[in-house]
């Protein structure tokens, strides 16, 4: 079943159980789901690697703004971010941790024969393909200079 299909199928479950902080998740995946196939250059069907990004990019939204919101004291507004971040989670593969990731970084940098900091875009290119969607790429991104340097 495709995500879309799924996200139509939890969103009526949300609504029928009257979970607020679901629905409002769900929708805003939705939202982008469609935009992304509507975009310019985009198929009718899109691949499950750039739903992956889609909801990665949601996350990321929603955390720079939860940051805001705790640096301005809107503990409400705040609540409301972690919340879809928490929806939103539940629908991308596990998350690593940092030390998988570590673990995972030094057997690539070893694999793609990168010896100095000048290696790192082989790196990096080869992590965010390999890594993508279960892990964060400011954490590849910090692993892998600290792992160069």
């Amino acid at each position: 079943m495709s995500l879309t299909n799924q996200i139509d199928q939890d969103i009526k479950q949300a609504m029928l159980g009257k979970q607020e902080a679901r629905l409002r998740g769900l929708r805003a995946i939705k939202s982008a789901l469609l935009l992304a196939r509507t975009e310019k250059g985009a198929s009718e069907d899109i691949s499950p690697e750039t739903e992956i990004k889609v909801l990665q990019r949601l996350i990321k939204q929603r955390k720079e703004s939860a940051e805001i919101y705790i640096s301005q004291k809107r503990d409400d507004l705040y609540k409301i971010e972690a919340e879809e971040i928490e929806v939103i989670e539940a629908y991308l593969p596990k998350q690593m941790d940092r030390p998988e990731i570590e673990a995972f970084l030094k057997a690539l940098i070893v694999r793609v024969g990168a010896t100095s900091i000048k290696d790192i875009g082989k790196v990096m290119g080869a992590a965010n393909k390999e890594l993508a969607g279960k892990a964060d790429g400011r954490t590849i991104s910090e692993l892998v200079k600290e792992l160069l340097n």
